[in-house]
């Protein structure tokens, strides 16, 4: 029963994640994944997918066709990066801002494929995502530093990536056998996404302190 709760709680949360990092996203337009976090995500849901639906159809299980749907999902947010992302780029670098985000999306998957021909699917599919959510936490948190405003970040949204992470390092590091791999990256993992809590919360704040105070953003 604990093994289908986390499993479930960690689908749901990272679906909310990817539908509020969509919806604000278009609606702030804006890109609200970090670059490189974005590549890494993308890459590894459809190298899986692909695995899953393609290569291993034989056994197709939910976590295939899941992997599919958040591809789907992460394809909208490719776009979101494309469409609004020019406009965080440095004054002088804006010409190369395509051919650089192109290099990080085929660096992404190369280094997905590293782990993809490395490891037999499971544990490569294990490692790979444990390692992305470790960078795409600590990035998610510098984006935040960077940026002068909260525009596509909500506060479901990071409390749901942060608890679609630890469902699932406290299942395959703890619960199903002990994997110190695992359990050092979900906690890492933890930390980040709570200061980014933490510091998404004070920050919205402040935003609504001087919206209501007639203060520019």
């Amino acid at each position: 029963m604990m093994t289908l709760f986390l499993t479930l709680l960690s689908g749901i949360a990272w679906t909310i994640v990817y539908i509020e990092l969509i919806r604000n996203g278009i609606k702030h337009k804006t890109y609200a994944m970090p670059l490189f976090a974005l590549s890494l995500n993308f890459a590894w849901e459809v190298i899986y997918s692909i695995n899953d639906l393609v290569i291993n159809s034989n056994s197709i299980g939910v976590q295939g066709l899941v992997n599919l749907i958040w591809a789907c999902f992460d394809l909208i947010i490719v776009y979101t990066y494309f469409k609004y992302g020019k406009k965080y780029f440095p004054e002088n670098a804006k010409k190369y801002f395509i051919p650089f985000s192109l290099l990080v999306f085929i660096t992404g998957f190369a280094i997905q494929l590293a782990f993809y021909f490395s490891f037999d699917p499971i544990p490569a599919a294990q490692y790979s995502a444990f390692m992305q959510n470790v960078a795409m936490s600590i990035l998610f948190l510098t984006m935040l530093f960077q940026r002068h405003n909260t525009r596509g970040q909500t506060l479901l949204m990071a409390y749901s990536k942060w608890i679609g992470t630890l469902a699932p390092a406290l299942l395959m590091g703890l619960l199903q056998e002990i994997n110190v791999y695992i359990l050092i990256c979900g906690f890492l993992c933890s930390i980040f996404d709570i200061l980014y809590i933490i510091f998404l919360k004070k920050r919205k704040s402040t935003e609504n302190k001087l919206t209501k105070n007639g203060g520019v953003l």
